[in-house]
């Protein structure tokens, strides 16, 4: 029953664009880099001061010596900024360059702006081409942005809470790094009681050799209002190294409802080295869907901080490591306020040598009584070579609460293999169904769009995994 090697071709994700940029800063992170991104943003001194606040900062911190082996990845080969030959920030999709537009539309963007979202942004490199929210929405007061633009309309809002109580520059060495550099994302403000039904979407694209993106990404939910962030992100495969390390963070008010999904699916020369939080108050529900494959390193750990009463926060993953891939990824909670309560459900896939790991905290502190956590972590070994490590911490610090932990490691069934080739499927389709059947959870969660996307690519990556 064996079955031959198929090629895998990521064509659509992994072949680079022949596109100039009009300004690239030199390699390597240094003061000069920092105040040149700020003096091409035209940006108020006070960003400026916390630009290189966050680069000393960064300077001062060691590389993490935990999780993921980051010793051999040299920062200073890395073009920390990019500005393509756009303009920034178009309205009007047919005023983006050609050559930037073809990838956007093969990635499906304004198509899928068209059908199904409330508005949509692309970035390219480290500045957004296109950004556009529909009038609909603008009328309710939704603001939708580019994080450059947003800080230049609204900067009282976004020097309140740019990285001081929710990611402070000095939370570990790449936020510092991201503080210093950051360039582009989104600036999304949903004012009170205003249910934005549809999602809202932005795609990052890389296409330098070392190149870096380093997207900001800040989202106000307002008291009683809802909405649903969508982010994809690729890049194409290089011999030299990338780097991601984006930052988002998120505030979601009394009875509020917020979901942020997203499929980073950058190539395996990227360092994907991301920072995301929410504090979520009183009664407030924070949902944190993702899927993670692609990047050769992720280190990757969405948080939630709940601090009013009865607040709630969902995180639910799934990620995949093939040859040359560490996925190090999770899930962290902290329970600040009584009656709070944390589901975590984490999937992951490994072969060809590919290491997987679940690395997840949960927080109860003292006097949130009555809170309820639930973590699920199940990984699935597709071979002999491949590794997976579930790493849970949790610090209790209240009697009076629910905790529950299961986690699963575990190979394809030969009695399910067996049953389903009894009814008449190919081992390799068998195979993957029995995959498919593992993501279900996950993928349900996901976009329609992107969920085909994770199926489609795990099914390139899973061809020829028989024999």
């Amino acid at each position: 029953m064996a079955s031959s090697q198929v090629e895998i071709t990521r064509d659509l994700f992994d072949k680079a664009d022949n596109v100039e940029n009009e300004l690239e800063s030199d390699l390597g992170i240094n003061e000069k880099v920092v105040r040149l991104i700020s003096k091409q943003k035209k940006e108020p001194s006070w960003m400026l001061d916390k630009r290189l606040e966050a680069l000393n900062i960064f300077n001062s911190k060691p590389m993490p010596k935990w999780g993921a082996d980051l010793s051999s990845f040299d920062l200073q080969k890395i073009r920390y900024y990019m500005k393509p030959n756009a303009k920034p920030n178009q309205k009007n999709w047919e005023d983006v360059p050609k050559e930037i537009k073809d990838t956007f539309q093969r990635l499906g963007i304004p198509e899928a702006e068209q059908k199904a979202l409330a508005g949509a942004g692309a970035q390219y490199e480290s500045e957004n081409v296109y950004h556009n929210l529909k009038e609909e929405w603008q009328k309710l007061g939704v603001i939708f942005e580019d994080m450059d633009v947003g800080l230049q309309k609204y900067p009282d809002i976004v020097e309140k809470h740019f990285m001081t109580n929710n990611v402070p520059l000095n939370d570990h060495k790449f936020a510092a790094l991201h503080g210093a550099v950051w360039s582009g994302g989104t600036f999304l403000y949903i004012p009170k009681n205003v249910n934005v039904k549809f999602p809202l979407q932005a795609y990052f694209r890389m296409n330098k050799e070392q190149g870096g993106q380093f997207e900001h990404t800040m989202i106000i939910v307002e008291d009683g209002a809802q909405g649903h962030y969508i982010e994809g992100c690729s890049a194409p495969q290089y011999n030299q190294n990338s780097l991601h390390a984006g930052c988002v963070e998120v505030f979601v008010g009394e009875n509020s409802r917020f979901r942020y999904s997203s499929v980073e699916n950058w190539s395996r020369n990227t360092y994907n080295l991301n920072t995301k939080r929410a504090l979520v108050k009183k009664n407030g529900i924070m949902e944190w869907v993702g899927g993670n494959l692609g990047s050769g390193v992720t280190m990757l750990y969405p948080c939630s901080i709940l601090l009013g009463e009865n607040s709630k926060a969902d995180h639910i993953g799934i990620a995949y490591a093939g040859k040359g891939q560490n996925q190090d990824t999770g899930a962290k909670v902290i329970h600040a306020a009584p009656g709070t309560s944390s589901s975590i459900v984490s999937k992951s896939i490994c072969k060809d040598g590919g290491i997987t790991t679940y690395r997840g905290l949960v927080m109860v502190n003292k006097g949130a009584v009555n809170s309820k956590v639930s973590a699920v972590c199940d990984a699935l070994i597709l071979d002999g070579e491949s590794t997976n490590n579930t790493i849970p911490y949790m610090d209790i610090k209240e009697k009076k609460v629910h905790i529950a932990h299961e986690a699963t490691v575990g190979k394809i069934s030969e009695e399910n293999l067996f049953y389903l080739m009894s009814r008449g499927m190919t081992e390799q389709d068998a195979y993957k169904m029995l995959v498919s059947g593992f993501m279900e959870p996950v993928m349900k969660e996901l976009p329609i769009e992107y969920a085909v996307e994770m199926n489609k690519l795990i099914e390139m990556e899973m061809e020829g995994s028989v024999g």
